[in-house]
């Protein structure tokens, strides 16, 4: 009697091909799962770098004392400075004050404010009032410092 012996060959190797896909597909899930995602964190801006003391390195590049500000004349009570913008590229800008408690108006440079005052002149944080056809008589009002 005859066997044929290459028969069993065939689905002994097809099971084996079907469990080495089961097993790699259950390896590769289990590692899919196991590994934890990375959380993902939102970019952090640089904190901007300290500016520099402009007085403090010019003495320490040997420049003499600093020139004396200009006094600061008190502001009358019915005045009161809230804000400036002051620099622009056009050499304009505006001043927020507020005149007799009333609520604060935007004054450009050169705008009549009260009683014959006129803006004068625009810094960082004052501004100079005087009448329109001298400089005598300039009154300086300053942005009120905030309180902690």
């Amino acid at each position: 009697m005859m066997t044929n012996t290459s028969a069993p060959w065939g689905p002994r190797l097809g099971t084996l091909a079907l469990w080495a896909l089961a097993g790699a597909s259950l390896v590769y899930w289990g590692l899919k799962l196991a590994v934890r995602p990375a959380l993902v964190s939102a970019p952090v801006a640089a904190p901007a770098p300290p500016l520099p003391d402009a007085q403090a390195l010019a003495r320490l590049l040997g420049a003499g004392p600093a020139p004396a500000a200009p006094t600061v004349v008190a502001a009358p009570t019915r005045f009161v400075l809230q804000g400036v913008l002051a620099g622009t590229a056009s050499g304009g800008g505006a001043a927020l004050i507020a005149v007799d408690n009333q609520p604060a108006r935007p004054f450009r440079l050169g705008a009549t404010v009260a009683d014959g005052l006129v803006v004068k002149s625009l810094g960082r944080r004052q501004v100079r009032l005087g009448p329109a056809e001298g400089t005598e008589g300039a009154v300086t009002l300053e942005v009120p410092e905030k309180g902690g």
